[in-house]
């Protein structure tokens, strides 16, 4: 994951940066309302891949007495703050500023310093944003697109791949905005193309938010992993059932993994230690993502009736 994910996030840092510059350069010229959105923008994006860089790094610390499962969720922390960011400061300042410039109109002074500036932030954003989309791919495997970004456990890529995605909507509605108010003499249509970048600022951030929100609260492995260790745990001689299977992804290379199984009751306490061993050497060398494992055993009969016992406690507490 960090490689990938780095490499994407490198790649779209020095490209934002450049384009932050050239931008501010030219709505300082020209006096426009869709330019400095633009470039608002791209200082967002500049500064979102900071944070998801230092969210990288974060989640590498090793686990500690205080955090004894490591740091491996501060990656989707960082993300949802890099969602909250680009509502915020993004979406925030491009609808202000597009509204300001809608009632107060002025012209553009010009264009064309415009017209370069987008020309190459379009270069530039769209190398990051083919950086983005191949690693995507590489990742997603035989899934749909969609399907592969609410599957995801690394925010970090789909969050770049978002985040460039409408960048490249941004520059196109800022050029045709820029392009209609200095032809035809209407400036409060570069006001207007400001507003509808902030619109889609904000609906990216909103998606970025709920998928990163669902990855904070606790994602569960992906259902062919959790197919696959089913069957490892069927597998073993001196099992004679699984009763119950939990995951959860502290990070995206990071599961937590438990157990309940129920041994053959003629067992002895030796073999069932050893069948946990094996068991674990099986399941960890199949998925060395897995961190994390523990082993309940229990009783088909006794885990059942514990469930039943949760199931009435929770309906109680609904009352």
């Amino acid at each position: 994951m960090a490689s990938g994910s780095k490499k994407v996030i490198y790649a779209a840092l020095v490209g934002n940066g450049l384009i932050a510059i050239t931008k501010f350069a030219a709505a300082f010229i020209t006096g426009s309302a869709a330019m400095l959105s633009e470039a608002i923008h791209s200082v967002v994006d500049t500064s979102n891949q900071g944070l998801l860089l230092f969210g990288i790094n974060r989640s590498q610390k090793p686990a500690d007495e205080k955090h004894p499962f490591g740091y491996g969720s501060e990656i989707y922390f960082w993300a949802f703050v890099v969602a909250i960011m680009l509502f915020a400061i993004g979406a925030g300042v491009s609808l202000y500023e597009g509204v300001q410039k809608v009632i107060h109109p002025h012209p553009i002074n010009d264009p064309t310093i415009n017209y370069i500036v987008l020309g190459l932030a379009m270069v530039f954003e769209a190398v990051a944003w083919y950086v983005a989309f191949k690693e995507f791919a590489t990742t997603k495997g035989k899934r749909g697109y969609i399907e592969a970004i609410r599957e995801s456990k690394d925010p970090t890529i789909f969050t770049v791949l978002f985040e460039d995605t409408a960048a490249m909507l941004g520059l196109v509605i800022a050029f045709i905005g820029i392009y209609i108010a200095s032809t035809f003499g209407l400036p409060w249509v570069d006001g207007l193309a400001s507003i509808c970048i902030g619109l889609i600022l904000a609906g990216v951030a909103m998606i970025l938010a709920y998928e990163t929100k669902s990855l904070l609260i606790g994602e569960s492995a992906a259902p062919e992993v959790i197919d696959t260790i089913k069957d490892i745990v069927n597998a073993t001689p001196t099992i004679t059932g699984l009763n119950e299977i939990r995951t959860l992804h502290r990070g995206p290379n990071d599961i937590l993994l438990a157990l309940s199984v129920d041994f053959e009751d003629s067992i002895i306490a030796g073999k069932v230690e050893e069948s946990i061993y094996q068991l674990e050497l099986a399941i960890k060398g199949k998925f060395p993502v897995v961190k994390r494992l523990f082993i309940e055993v229990q009783s088909a009969k006794h885990h059942a009736e514990e469930i039943k016992r949760a199931d009435e406690l929770r309906k109680k507490e609904a009352k």
